[in-house]
């Protein structure tokens, strides 16, 4: 007697055909999906079956559902490429006095399609902080909370500390300065300090919720989470924790072992 196949829940027929449709363009990016009852029509399925599974392709971070507007197919994002390299020019920009923007290291989006939110913190630092500082625990530290956007969509999260005692009282330690064309190693080499290394830690994990709502991330979708460490000489004058949506950026790191 042959062996019986169980058949895939009906929810699931409905978004395996949903996510063809995506897929093959026939849903274009940010297109609306058909409404709840169409697809009811269509599929001869309950509403509760429909929702299942959109729900599914919501987890999936296929589409995105918006109050008013319905649930549409996720439009398509550019994709930032965080490369090791990027540090160089930055400084040889610097040193030049050809300033761009050490958000990006994009030639092709102008500085001035940057914009960002921030606040400023005067705080102790941590044990965790003193540790990647190399510094006492308690140690002052400026703690600078940013949100980035291009061209008004958020882009990226990050807080960046640097020591107290060597930028309060500057340009650097104002928020009205930001964003600064060049960034943190511009800053610093305003400072009179020339940055000569930087480690980069990247890591990978789902977002918190204020940073789904910050980022506007959709479910289903993780972040990367990169740990960075500023150097003059030996010293660590600058950590940072940067956040981005993980289907919006490619890590292209150069090792040199000449």
């Amino acid at each position: 007697m042959p062996t019986p196949h169980p058949q895939p829940r009906r929810y699931r027929q409905v978004a395996d055909e949903l996510r063809h449709r995506i897929e093959a363009g026939v849903i274009a990016p940010g297109s609306l999906l058909p409404s709840e009852s169409t697809l009811m029509a269509e599929f001869a399925v309950a509403r509760g079956t429909v929702r299942e599974a959109l729900a599914l392709l919501r987890a999936e971070g296929l589409v995105m559902t918006e109050v008013g507007r319905g649930t549409y197919a996720r439009p398509i994002m550019p994709v930032r490429r965080l490369a090791s390299e990027r540090y160089r020019k930055e400084l040889e920009q610097v040193r030049s006095g050809e300033l761009g923007t050490s958000f990006t290291a994009d030639e092709q989006v102008e500085w001035s399609a940057y914009s960002l939110d921030k606040s400023f913190f005067e705080v102790p630092a941590t044990e965790s902080m003193a540790e990647l500082f190399g510094v006492e625990q308690e140690t002052m530290l400026l703690e600078r909370h940013f949100l980035f956007r291009t061209h008004g969509v958020p882009q990226q999260l990050s807080v960046s500390s640097l020591l107290l005692d060597m930028v309060a009282g500057t340009p650097v330690a104002d928020p009205e300065n930001e964003p600064w064309p060049g960034g943190n190693t511009s800053q610093l080499y305003s400072l009179g300090h020339t940055v000569t290394g930087i480690r980069e830690r990247p890591g990978w994990r789902m977002p918190t919720p204020d940073e789904v709502e910050a980022l506007q991330i959709p479910g289903g979708v993780h972040v990367v989470v990169i740990i960075r460490q500023t150097y003059v000489g030996e010293r660590v004058v600058e950590v940072a924790r940067i956040v981005r949506r993980a289907d919006l950026v490619e890590l292209d790191y150069w090792i040199d072992l000449t």
